[in-house]
């Protein structure tokens, strides 16, 4: 069990149970999903038509309006609705904003800057996890699976790229606000603010409360060869929250690693550096160990900042 200062304690809202309180953040999210997607499509179809909007979900690029829409559907269908759920759920459901937003500016500031270190020495281990999770091979009897999901993955991968085709500085800042900034806010507010706050209360334990939204963090973007990768992810955002008991530095770290991977792509779009940004064969084995070496090692710095060099009991 951690012993945190009293400022970073969870309280325990005795009003609706945790477990409803999850079912309650959820709905809200697909019924929100569902309203975008239908607003995000009536938007496409009426400005391109209806072929386009098949085109979208159907992820054919070769459509010369369907980059439009799927940052179109992107905006609208994913992104606002994962922004407005959580704000509205700890604002109107719960009534308690700082509580499950986790938005408080009461943290040392040099977090931010530990947080952001630890982002930049976090990618030997990520693609360590992401090569782990690329070469695992279903049972021969789920095949047929395995091939379907690589396929859509494949497919999305296409779409993705579409999407991170930045012809000048103009498209690169746009793809940072949307892809990094405005992800990044909504993301923590929804996963490492009210979700995991909700299992805080649930389990009584910091540590399952972490991995549990970690797990449902990297569930939720539906890559299964990317899994575990973005779980790591979702493990170091959350103890980012845990020691500091405000989203900021998680926001902070999430950002980072999104914004790394638009800035290293444009840059390599236009040939001012010589990385390939799909390349996961980068760092080698002894990479890979004191990249877990000095993320361990700052995470301790961060704990000891974070909680005023109180012990903490793991």
């Amino acid at each position: 069990m951690i012993n945190t200062p009293d400022k970073h304690d969870i309280k325990q809202n005795v009003g609706i149970h945790p477990f409803f309180q999850m079912l309650i953040l959820f709905s809200l999210l697909i019924g929100l999903v569902m309203v975008g997607f239908f607003v995000a499509s009536a938007i496409i179809t009426a400005k391109y038509g209806a072929n386009t909007m098949t085109d979208v979900m159907a992820y054919n690029i070769s459509n010369a309006h369907a980059l439009n829409g799927l940052w179109i559907l992107q905006i609208v269908s994913t992104t606002i609705p994962l922004f407005i759920t959580p704000i509205f759920f700890a604002w109107v459901i719960v009534r308690e904003p700082h509580e499950y937003l986790r938005d408080t500016p009461k943290f040392p500031l040099v977090l931010l800057g530990i947080a952001f270190i630890i982002m930049f020495f976090s990618m030997p281990l990520i693609e360590l996890l992401s090569n782990i999770n690329q070469s695992m091979v279903f049972p021969h009897f789920l095949k047929a699976v395995e091939d379907w999901m690589r396929s859509t993955e494949a497919s999305a991968q296409k779409a993705q790229d579409a999407m991170l085709k930045m012809n000048t500085l103009g498209d690169m800042f746009f793809v940072l606000a949307v892809v990094a900034f405005l992800t990044a806010i909504a993301e923590e507010f929804m996963f490492r603010g009210c979700l995991q706050t909700i299992f805080v209360k649930w389990t009584k334990n910091q540590h399952a409360a972490v991995w549990i939204t970690a797990f449902l963090f990297s569930a939720f973007h539906f890559e299964f060869f990317g899994f575990l990768p973005r779980m790591m992810l979702g493990v170091l955002f959350g103890y980012f929250v845990v020691y500091s008991g405000s989203i900021w530095p998680a926001v902070v770290g999430h950002f980072v690693n999104n914004g790394t991977d638009v800035v290293i792509t444009y840059l390599s779009q236009h040939k001012k550096i010589n990385i390939n940004p799909d390349d996961q064969h980068v760092f080698n084995y002894a990479g890979y160990i004191i990249s877990l070496i000095i993320i361990l090692f700052l995470f301790w710095v961060y704990r000891n900042i974070a909680l005023g060099k109180k012990q903490v009991l793991l």
